[in-house]
């Protein structure tokens, strides 16, 4: 395994401490993306969804519960309580 230098090692330790608020983001962004597509790309976001919702704490039956409800708002404001 290589070696990192301080400054990528001090990167790396950011992105692992910030990484609930990055999946926050991203989910939020996803949400954003849900409430435009439809078809198969709404299928995608999902995924890409269920993925950010897993890396907040969200459980994995929640996460089901809400793809089946197929509902960006309930998203949306599931998302506001973790805000």
């Amino acid at each position: 395994m290589a070696e990192h230098s301080r400054h990528q090692e001090k990167i790396i330790k950011n992105y692992y401490q910030n990484r609930d608020v990055i999946g926050l983001q991203k989910a939020q962004e996803a949400v954003t993306d849900l409430y435009l597509s439809e078809g198969k790309k709404r299928v995608q976001i999902w995924k890409r969804l269920a993925s950010h919702l897993e890396k907040i704490g969200i459980s994995a039956k929640q996460i089901q519960q809400l793809q089946e409800d197929d509902d960006p708002a309930k998203v949306a404001k599931l998302l506001e309580k973790h805000v």
